[in-house]
């Protein structure tokens, strides 16, 4: 029957489900991967041998873009870094986290300000101050739809994936956008503030002709960073003008002279939120050489 090509869009108990052009098939994978070490993932590109009643055996895994083990994801076009006003209490250290990594896989990112149907006053306008001409600003309710609209043009051409810690209401704001119940909606435990996990597999859904997006039960948390002290500062978009301009090529933004990094900051051109997320990060980075 040939070759042909497609997406895996789900992979549950050794099959994965792969939407080529007219239809699904439910499709196995050649032994050749297990002795090659190599694992197919959601979102990855393959080729298929069709074989009767819809299913097929997967033969080739195309290059990928970037890949991800936990969860094992493949291809993401774009991360949006989903955040909750309150329930549970905003966290911009973690945000911080979340944005760095991404900026480490080289993909496009988005943030998600989510519950702002339980803003106070000055409170959205005070993220936004932080954030807003570093990355597009999403402010929503998945509660009321609000927001919502501007997210899916967000989203439009791309394989998006949501990232950020339990309980911000990942799985409310993607039942919106798919416009149907396709993830439980855990609870918050009220004594942890944390989110129960409801999402029990990676599956990728189509929101539109051109737009995928994973629904996934990870990317509440990233692997450990492996960048190094160098490194992090060309991870924050706003220090990279300056990082180059200090009196030593090898200055870490910390307490060196002349450091034109921490000038942009005392003239309010860097965020100190952000640049305190900065310092935070290179002693982590500096507890884990340690070991």
């Amino acid at each position: 029957m040939g070759v042909t090509e497609g997406t895996i869009v789900k992979g549950i108990g050794g099959f994965y489900y792969v939407r080529s052009v007219d239809k699904t098939y439910q499709c196995k994978a050649r032994g050749i991967f297990r002795k090659d070490g190599m694992i197919p993932y959601v979102g990855d590109r393959v080729e298929i041998e069709p074989l009767v009643d819809e299913e097929a055996v997967i033969t080739r895994i195309l290059p990928r873009k970037n890949q991800f083990i936990r969860p094992p994801v493949a291809n993401v076009d774009c991360f949006i870094i989903t955040a909750a006003l309150k329930k549970p209490e905003l966290n911009l250290y973690i945000i911080d986290t979340f944005l760095v990594m991404a900026e480490y896989h080289q993909t496009e990112i988005g943030i998600c300000l989510n519950k702002i149907d339980l803003a106070e006053s000055g409170e959205i306008e005070a993220f936004k101050e932080i954030y807003e001409g570093l990355y597009p600003v999403m402010c929503v309710s998945g509660k009321t739809g609000e927001g919502l609209d501007e997210l899916r043009k967000f989203l439009a051409g791309k394989k998006s994936a949501f990232a950020g810690p339990s309980g911000v209401g990942k799985s409310t704001l993607l039942n919106r956008l798919v416009d149907a119940t396709l993830a439980e909606t855990g609870e918050i435990s009220e004594k942890l503030q944390r989110g129960k996990h409801t999402t029990r597999h990676v599956e990728l859904f189509r929101l539109s002709d051109d737009s995928l997006i994973f629904d996934t039960p990870g990317f509440t948390s990233f692997e450990v960073l492996d960048a190094d002290e160098q490194e992090l500062a060309f991870l924050y978009p706003e220090m990279v003008p300056f990082a180059g301009q200090c009196r030593y090529y090898n200055c870490r933004h910390l307490s060196e002279p002349d450091c034109k990094v921490r000038d942009a900051v005392e003239e309010g051109r860097i965020h100190p939120f952000r640049y305190d997320s900065y310092c935070r990060q290179i002693k982590e980075i500096q507890e884990m050489r340690k070991y």
